[in-house]
């Protein structure tokens, strides 16, 4: 069998805080800044608390890219 290459979710090395929406960006193929305007743009939409708690949650669970 093939070798198969496993896409995980890490946190990405272009970072700005802790690198979330970088890892989000490199997982889904499309480019950091745009993942991060819109977090920004939902966060502000539902009230800044679910955000940032969705933020910090995907800080602690998401492992460092190596």
């Amino acid at each position: 069998m093939a070798d198969l290459v496993k896409k995980r979710l890490t946190r990405g090395t272009e970072k700005k805080l802790v690198g979330v929406c970088s890892g989000i960006g490199d997982y889904l193929g499309v480019d950091p800044v745009l993942v991060r305007l819109a977090w920004v743009l939902i966060t502000v939409f539902t009230g800044i608390f679910p955000g940032l708690i969705a933020y910090i949650l995907a800080a602690w669970v998401m492992p460092e890219k190596k």
